[in-house]
């Protein structure tokens, strides 16, 4: 338990106490807090095209350590392997590698590996069963709430025990639901795992600094706990690791005293430094580099080799969507919408919803009546919780400055610093409540009786924090629209078309407008067959993102299959408007052209298309057909030939490749490809004719 023997200096509370009462009223805060985690918590398939637990990514990881290696337990799939550029988007956007390093020939989680070795192994060993990401989130968060909320207790208990065990829940609420844990838990993918155990072991760390500080007999271990603590943190997090600065407090304090520094210095250093060495012998066993995460070979969808990670020229961007720009709003629940992004700087790789906490969790400006904490004290008590109260903004301050440094600013990043900067606000609401009681009126019961302005300043901090718990709480509602969006995405790619439907429409229920959610719900009724519905979603995805490239093309499909041809067309040019480099509507308007007897127009789309996608063996098919129309034999047999490499198996592709060398004059050789078409699609009419003629001339 954390220290909370009262400051002998500290005047007593009010009245009675009743211990078993503040318990419970906690305990019960903590309860409600931790079960809304529960019930928030969904697991992110972006990573993975299955629902199976052991197919996570940390999972995979432990896979791979009880196997004997260090990367993860996952097939290097034969085409990817054969790329002559692995790290270029468009050699692994077809293979379910996303967020994965590649280096040798393996794949490794460039994520912190400590939840493999705090949580996934020891779980898996001791249930012989995988713990989804899902759980291991929840555990983690719910880990550091219960951390912070016991250091709540022990500052209210020595610090400030007049203030009443309503405001202490209530701090104990805001440190539970105005951190964006409920946002980061909506969507539970490697990187919330890592982050969450960030979160857990700094909260940790903190508890043992705190008891470093005020038990100066047991002060090195609790230093060499907290070290420990935070080592672990880092190497689930390596972005803390500026914060480890953190560590030196207490040793300042014991200068401070007049005692030996010598040892609470070793057991500051001694711990992260031996963890440290772990950590980079692990990476250099990987990456040949002990500084190597894995982030130079990353696969995320954009290029991270050349990526500039950390510069002053992201400093004010960051600063701006992380602080000061508020969340939009709107009618239709959750209510909240993304910011409005200001201009982007050359570099910045990764922009994901990032809310400015200073307009959108307004308790944190609490944090600036901090100083309130030691008015009226003096000596050691006052020193003490300076001290502590220093360690708690060195974790804010440091964190913040690496993250406003780095490339990318997304929402769920925000969680490595709000939790401190959330404490620091509590810290300031009970030393608000500890200003204001020396200056009410005893009423005849005894009991304190507010004026006016004590009044004002309760109504005024509960407003603060129920706008900041309220904002919490619905952008994670909203975000909680993205699982099941994804969830349909994976029940689409395997053919479970009604199931993929509910959660699209589920997502949408959660948030009406996401453009996302309205385009594959689209494609899903594409494939159910009810195509007036299908390009109401299209159209209704349009609305919300005019700019959607995606659903301009598949609009103009539906909408060319509906036989609106011309507004099709228009649909196909906007999308290559919008987004020049996409090969489907490249190939679209190249059958478009073909129906509209214009070949030579949909050779050219077919070849640009090609040039984007060289491996798409339809659009080869298609540019086969569109060359042998046109006498140019030799080229379309050869890209007949090329989409028969990529997918062999089918049997149009084997039919327009005999046709087109009977026309050459290779009797034969069609007569093959006539009998192979038979073999995979035996009762193909067509192909039964032109082996009948073709056997006859022959």
């Amino acid at each position: 338990m954390i220290d909370s023997k009262p400051d002998c200096g500290q005047a007593g509370a009010p009245g009675r106490r009743i211990p078993w009462l503040e318990r419970g009223i906690l305990g019960a805060v903590c309860a409600l807090v931790v079960g809304i985690y529960a019930y928030a918590a969904h697991s992110g398939f972006l990573t993975s095209s299955s629902l199976r637990a052991d197919r996570n990514y940390y999972n995979l990881l432990v896979q791979g350590f009880r196997a004997g290696q260090l990367s993860l337990k996952k097939e290097v799939p034969a085409g990817f392997a054969a790329a002559a550029d692995p790290y270029d988007p468009t050699a692994y956007t077809h293979y379910m590698v996303l967020d994965t390093s590649y280096y040798k020939g393996k794949f490794y989680l460039y994520f912190g590996v400590v939840p493999a070795i705090v949580m996934f192994w020891p779980f898996v060993a001791l249930t012989g069963h995988y713990l989804p990401q899902k759980d291991a989130s929840i555990v983690f968060c719910a880990v550091g709430f219960l951390a912070s909320v016991g250091l709540l207790r022990a500052l209210w208990r020595r610090y400030f025990a007049e203030v009443r065990v309503v405001v202490v829940a209530a701090g104990a609420l805001a440190l539970g639901l105005a951190t964006l844990t409920p946002f980061l838990l909506a969507r539970c993918e490697p990187t919330e795992v890592a982050i969450s155990c960030g979160y857990a072991l700094t909260m940790l760390a903190l508890a043992a600094i705190w008891k470093a500080l005020h038990e100066s007999r047991k002060r090195s271990a609790w230093l060499a706990a907290a070290s420990l603590a935070y080592g672990l943190a880092v190497g689930a997090r390596p972005s803390l690791l500026f914060g480890a600065v953190i560590l030196l407090v207490p040793v300042a304090q014991a200068w401070r005293e007049r005692r030996t520094v010598l040892a609470p210095l070793l057991a500051a250093v001694l711990p992260i430094a031996v963890v440290g060495v772990g950590l980079m012998t692990y990476n250099f066993l990987r990456f040949d580099s002990p500084l190597e995460f894995g982030w130079r070979y990353m696969l995320s969808g954009v290029r991270q080799d050349t990526a500039q990670r950390f510069d002053l020229r992201y400093l004010w961007f960051n600063f701006r969507v992380y602080f000061l720009e508020p969340a939009r709003w709107c009618a239709q629940f959750p209510f909240v919408r993304d910011i409005s992004l200001p201009p982007v700087p050359a570099g910045v790789i990764g922009i994901d919803a990032p809310f400015g906490v200073l307009t959108n969790i307004p308790l944190v400006w609490l944090a600036l009546i901090v100083p309130l904490a030691w008015r009226g004290r003096a000596g050691e008590s006052c020193s003490v919780l300076r001290g502590f109260v220093t360690a708690v903004a060195l974790l804010f301050g440091v964190c913040t400055v690496t993250l406003l440094l780095f490339c990318a600013a997304e929402n769920r990043y925000e969680v490595d610093f709000v939790p401190a900067l959330v404490l620091l606000a509590v810290i300031g609401i009970l030393s608000l409540e500890r200003g204001l009681g020396p200056t009410t009126e005893l009423g005849q019961a005894g009991r304190p009786r507010q004026g006016t302005w004590g009044r004002s300043m309760r109504w005024g901090w509960g407003l603060l924090l129920g706008v900041s718990v309220a904002f919490n709480l619905l952008a994670g509602v909203g975000r909680c629209a993205e699982p099941h969006n994804n969830l349909g995405k994976i029940l689409l790619n395997t053919g479970h078309v009604s199931g993929a439907i509910a959660q699209f429409e589920q997502a949408l229920r959660l948030k009406r407008d996401f453009a996302e959610a309205h385009y594959n719900l689209g494609s899903a009724l594409e494939q159910a067959r009810r195509p007036q519905e299908a390009i109401g979603q299209y159209r209704q995805a349009l609305r919300i993102e005019p700019d959607y490239a995606s659903a301009h093309n598949n609009l103009g499909n539906a909408l060319w299959q509906a036989g609106q041809v011309r507004e099709a067309i228009e649909h196909w040019e906007d999308a290559l408007r919008i987004k020049p480099d996409l090969a489907e509507a490249h190939n679209n308007l190249g059958l478009a052209s073909m129906s509209q007897g214009r070949p030579l127009e949909a050779i050219s789309h077919y070849e640009q298309a090609l040039r984007i996608d060289p491996k798409d063996a339809a659009t080869h098919a298609n540019l086969g057909l569109a060359l042998a129309q046109q006498g140019r034999l030799p080229e379309a047999i050869d890209h007949y030939e090329q989409a028969l490499r990529i997918e062999p198996d089918l049997a149009e592709v084997h039919y327009g490749l005999g046709l087109a060398l009977e026309k050459a004059g290779r009797t034969q050789e069609a007569i093959q490809q006539y009998e192979q078409a038979l073999r995979i699609k035996p009762d193909f009419a067509q192909v039964r004719d032109a082996l009948a003629r073709a056997r006859a001339v022959q």
